[in-house]
């Protein structure tokens, strides 16, 4: 379950009952108006959780009392700002857009994406005549071509049959986590090898994250930008150069804002 601004209905109106019953000040009418975002956005900063407005699996655990230590919390936030060099509004305005929202899927496995044209161009690095055999047998798993996806926890049915073929390239083809970190960055981001980061990623979302984090390390100008607030330049070298279609870079000013003043006001910096 996901709620957010805008949903109506008896999850919402249940969600409101929790927040009633545990202290919160807040109408019971079914309707995820501004009132209901704020009240969730306190829950999770007094709670550990990243602050969002949103309401899914890890503020859904909370509630019920349940132990999720594979899902993020705000200290891990806090510990990667650090890392960074950056105020913690800077990266939870980072997580919160740039993010999958979760880093799992319902079944319990990390988020991936199968790139079939990425599997194409790992084995066509040293054997271009294989890969072409592959694109004709196998043209969903390798192909020139982007697409064939099935999306979701169903992705894994692809990976798996892509793993028979060649397992290396097959995680290097898949986007990873929270954050889609491609597989084929696992050299430059510090892993023993690409398996070792796909576990790194099936482990936790503070994993996931330590993925970004070294994702922006290994590029000195982007982490820069993300240091500065430079939103249009880190999002044009994060998202490459259609980042303006779906304005990240306006999505990133306008909730680091946001943050910026809720997080001074619960002291944080």
């Amino acid at each position: 379950m996901m709620l957010q601004l805008g949903a109506k209905g008896h999850q919402v109106k249940w969600l409101q009952q929790q927040l009633l019953q545990q202290g919160t000040v807040i109408a019971v009418d079914g309707d995820y108006g501004e009132a209901t975002r704020q009240a969730v956005l306190r829950y999770q900063l007094d709670n550990d959780l990243p602050p969002t407005g949103s309401v899914g699996p890890r503020m859904l655990a909370r509630l019920a009392g349940k132990a999720r230590p594979e899902l993020l919390t705000l200290r891990d936030l806090q510990q990667a700002a650090n890392t960074l060099e950056i105020a913690l509004a800077t990266m939870v305005a980072l997580a919160n857009v740039e993010s999958q929202g979760n880093g799992f899927f319902d079944n319990g496995k990390a988020v991936i994406l199968y790139e079939r044209h990425i599997f194409y161009r790992q084995i066509a690095v040293t054997d271009q005549a294989q890969a072409n055999v592959l694109a004709e047998r196998y043209p969903n798993l390798c192909n020139p071509k982007p697409g064939g996806y099935i999306g979701g926890a169903n992705e894994y049915s692809r990976l798996r049959a892509a793993c028979s073929l060649d397992m290396d390239a097959a995680i290097e083809a898949c986007s990873w986590g929270m954050f889609q970190i491609m597989g084929m960055h696992w050299q430059s981001l510090g892993y023993d090898s690409a398996i070792a980061m796909s576990r790194a990623m099936a482990a936790s979302e503070a994993e996931q994250l330590n993925a970004l984090v070294k994702f922006i390390m290994a590029d000195s100008k982007l982490h820069q930008a993300l240091q500065q607030r430079k939103w249009g330049e880190f999002a044009k070298r994060y998202n490459g150069p259609n980042y303006q279609a779906n304005n990240y870079d306006i999505k990133l000013a306008r909730s680091y804002q946001q943050l910026d003043v809720l997080l001074k006001e619960q002291g944080y910096e």
